[in-house]
């Protein structure tokens, strides 16, 4: 057995071996999912929207994954996204230091997703954007980790007027103050299963606008998110930079919507309310909930449209062609159908199907 091992490592090139930006060497061996990846990533937030898409990223390239959580039943479907102990759970609470540090110590990429965009009786936004961000971002300086990958947002900026926006551009500042070579992603509105773009415009509840629906932002894919992250982790020269991440084509909430009654086959009612009288009736209706739904900040937000910063990087940088929404619509929103609609054609090849019905002759006679 001994022999074996050894006749194995001497069969292993230079080209197994890779050295990441602080001089540490990895091994990696091709295999796909049952591959030795060599990274080990740590992936807070991982138990949210986006997590599932990196951490299948990483995973099946032979990564081994960390993922702290906090509830169990919120991370089980993360286990089966990598082969056999590729991916490991560890709980973590966002306000123990101590276990922030024992989530990070044996990694060499840490990638920060926790976010939140509307407050709760136990964390604010203050408290899950900006200090969280700070101690995720003091644990990875104090073990000198290779690589920082922080998620911020579209529009972040201290000075916006919304309050979302505000502590994401604080926490930008923060943790290069930290750690100078962190990677800061921007991304733009994110569709995909259980996002809260399409699925929200879908369902019977989002009755009340403030703007119109008026808002305008380049809509991204949620895989293509997943794809940059993990494109991230293999290229060094992602470090320190700033990206924005948005799709290819500019939409408004309105013409989303259309879209979207148009797939479902239903028409949804939109009821504008000024913004003086639907802000305080969110914030009221926000502490008699504990899940997302609406607050005040949410209607501060439909008023601001997005804006890249020209100096950012983009997936054109990484080499990702990124989807256009309206490919995806029939994928994502079949099951809002009712049944005897379910099972027509995606509502653009449905159209083409109506045209050939009609047959235009020109008659000389």
């Amino acid at each position: 057995m001994l022999r074996l091992r050894a006749n194995t490592a001497s069969r292993r090139g230079l080209q197994d071996v890779s050295i990441t930006r602080t001089g540490r060497p990895i091994i990696r061996v091709q295999g796909g999912r049952s591959a030795l990846g060599g990274h080990t990533a740590t992936v807070f937030g991982a138990t949210g929207f986006l997590g599932r898409y990196i951490v299948h990223r990483l995973a099946s390239r032979g990564c081994t994954v960390v993922v702290p959580f906090r509830e169990e039943m919120a991370k089980r479907h993360l286990k089966v996204t990598g082969d056999l102990g590729r991916v490991v759970f560890m709980e973590y609470d966002l306000r123990n230091t101590p276990s922030l540090e024992e989530s990070v110590r044996h990694s060499d990429i840490v990638y920060n997703l926790v976010g939140r965009d509307y407050p709760t009786k136990n964390f604010d936004l203050e408290d899950v954007n900006v200090e969280g961000a700070e101690r995720i971002a003091e644990a990875v300086a104090k073990y000198d980790i290779d690589r920082f990958v922080h998620m911020s947002s579209y529009n972040a900026d201290k000075n916006s007027k919304s309050e979302f926006f505000r502590t994401k551009g604080r926490a930008e500042e923060v943790v290069r103050s930290i750690f100078p070579e962190t990677t800061i992603v921007r991304p733009a509105p994110v569709f995909g299963h259980e996002d809260k773009l399409l699925n929200k415009l879908a369902g019977a509840s989002n009755l009340f606008t403030s703007n119109n629906m008026q808002e305008r932002f380049w809509p991204v894919h949620a895989i293509d998110i997943g794809t940059a992250l993990a494109t991230m982790a293999e290229d060094d020269s992602t470090a320190s930079e700033t990206y924005e991440l948005y799709g290819p084509r500019n939409y408004s909430m309105a013409e989303i919507a259309k879209l979207v009654d148009r797939e479902i086959i239903k028409h949804r009612r939109h009821i504008n309310v000024p913004k003086r009288v639907l802000a305080p009736m969110a914030q009221a209706y926000n502490k008699l909930i504990w899940w997302s739904q609406v607050s005040a900040d949410t209607v501060e937000r439909e008023f601001i449209d997005q804006k890249i910063d020209p100096r950012a990087k983009t997936f054109k940088d990484l080499g990702i062609e990124p989807a256009d929404l309206a490919n995806f619509t029939y994928h994502y929103l079949q099951g809002y159908r009712s049944s005897a609609f379910y099972d027509l054609p995606p509502a653009t090849e449905r159209e083409r199907r109506e045209e050939k019905k009609f047959l235009h002759v020109i008659d000389d006679q």
